[in-house]
């Protein structure tokens, strides 16, 4: 795959995923976000194994940023869904979960 290939593809991707985010409406954004926590799995595979094929320094460098940009990602999706789930828990949930 050529560089100009590459960057099309980047670009494409950048404007539909754009242009499918910004048409969400604001009250569904938290709980689509908690639902698509896979592909935010799939990202960090991915990186994975763009960072197990590298061969350059500068690879190895990038590839290294985007597993850590993912895993930051998987984590910080999983901790805004327990925040979510925590805000549907009654009163008397909260009370019997911090006395076990």
């Amino acid at each position: 795959m050529t560089g100009m290939i590459a960057l099309y593809i980047f670009m494409l991707a950048a404007f539909t995923g754009y242009e499918v985010i910004s048409r969400v409406p604001v009250i569904l954004h938290t709980p689509l976000m908690s639902g698509s926590n896979f592909v935010h799995g799939i990202v960090l595979v991915g990186a994975m194994v763009a960072l197990g094929n590298a061969h350059t320094p500068l690879e190895k460098t990038i590839g290294f940023i985007g597993v850590l940009l993912a895993a930051g990602n998987v984590v910080g999706g999983y901790v805004s869904t327990e925040r979510m789930l925590e805000m549907f828990k009654s009163s008397q949930d909260k009370k019997k979960g911090s006395q076990t």
